[in-house]
């Protein structure tokens, strides 16, 4: 994968030049930034993160699809793809650099959250250690969701489809299992089933826990469909 960190770098000095990103970005961090004002950031209430932490995972499912969606569909719609492919350049070098590139990026969005961090420390006593395992946690949803958007955008010429595909799968594996496990009649499989939604898998580390377990549910899941996307785009090359 020699070509990887090339495709990687041009993957992430691109979002900086697109408008996309910076709309992006703006209602990330406003949405984040009020959540933690009104949740977190208010007299009596305990010092930590949990209310903004649960908040973003709720605005990845909506703000990375976004991200994502031109990665391969763009590439696919302009034609550039046929020259890409036609280099030598493997198919695993074209999508493990376009998802650290992706990667990159949203690291540079969870950036400025780090003023969350210094505001508690100025006026409390935090504990760090919840507080670095929610980083974590929100680390290994971000690449989840990343691996899903880049999968979506391999399939399709079109970024609206793959912004909504991507965005629809977010919202099974994530939200709906979260307001499933809310009913009371839910049979036994069924609980067991939401039992394994990405809000359930996340919310160990939201509250200072890191379970083996939920690092290799995140990490397998993720290289699943990065594995996936490497296929579909290998069977696009010989069509």
């Amino acid at each position: 994968m020699s070509r990887a960190p090339v495709i990687a770098r041009r993957e992430l000095s691109s979002f900086f030049y697109s408008p996309i990103a910076y709309v992006a970005m703006f209602l990330f961090l406003g949405v984040a930034g009020y959540t933690f004002a009104m949740k977190d950031f208010r007299p009596g209430q305990p010092i930590a993160m949990r209310a903004v932490f649960d908040w973003m995972v709720w605005l990845f499912v909506f703000i990375l699809p976004v991200l994502c969606m031109g990665q391969l569909a763009q590439e696919w719609a302009s034609g550039t793809i046929e020259t890409m492919m036609t280099a030598p350049v493997s198919e695993t070098d074209l999508v493990v650099g376009k998802f650290l590139g992706s990667f990159g990026f949203f690291l540079v969005l969870l950036l400025p959250t780090l003023l969350y961090v210094i505001l508690l420390r100025i006026y409390g006593r935090p504990d760090y250690g919840p507080i670095a395992s929610g980083y974590l946690g929100l680390v290994l949803v971000g690449g989840l969701f990343l691996a899903i958007g880049l999968f979506c955008s391999s399939l399709t010429k079109s970024q609206v489809v793959a912004a909504v595909a991507s965005a629809a799968i977010l919202f099974a594996v994530t939200i709906l299992p979260y307001y499933a496990s809310g009913e009371a009649a839910l049979p036994t499989f069924w609980r067991r089933v939401t039992d394994q939604g990405v809000f359930a898998r996340y919310a160990d580390f939201s509250k200072g826990v890191v379970d083996t377990g939920n690092l290799v549910y995140f990490i397998a899941i993720t290289g699943v469909f990065l594995f996936l996307t490497v296929k579909v785009m290998e069977a696009r090359r010989w069509k």
